[in-house]
């Protein structure tokens, strides 16, 4: 754990340091892009070579979409309430 923390710090300080680059900060974001999508490719990968995933991929689809859903309707929700509390009509 402390070595996960040991890299956040020293990627922070060179972030940090760097900023004032444009190209050193145009290099990072490509750098970022690429890793993100090595690590979305390498998550496909093991997904796809479970068995157990691929077999109950319809349940986990549908649980996914519930999920979504539900997390929709929440937010509309709570936006409808916020916007009454806050927004009263005069």
């Amino acid at each position: 754990m402390s070595l996960i923390i040991a890299f956040l710090a020293v990627g922070i300080a060179i972030g940090f340091s760097i900023q004032k680059f444009d190209s050193l900060s145009k290099i990072n974001a490509s750098l970022l892009n690429l890793t993100i999508y090595s690590m979305l490719l390498l998550l496909g990968i093991g997904a796809g070579s479970n068995e157990k995933v691929i077999r109950n991929l319809d349940h986990i689809g549908s649980q996914a979409i519930i999920i979504t859903i539900g997390a929709i309707a929440g937010s509309i929700a709570m936006c409808w309430l916020l916007s009454k509390l806050i927004f009263k009509a005069k």
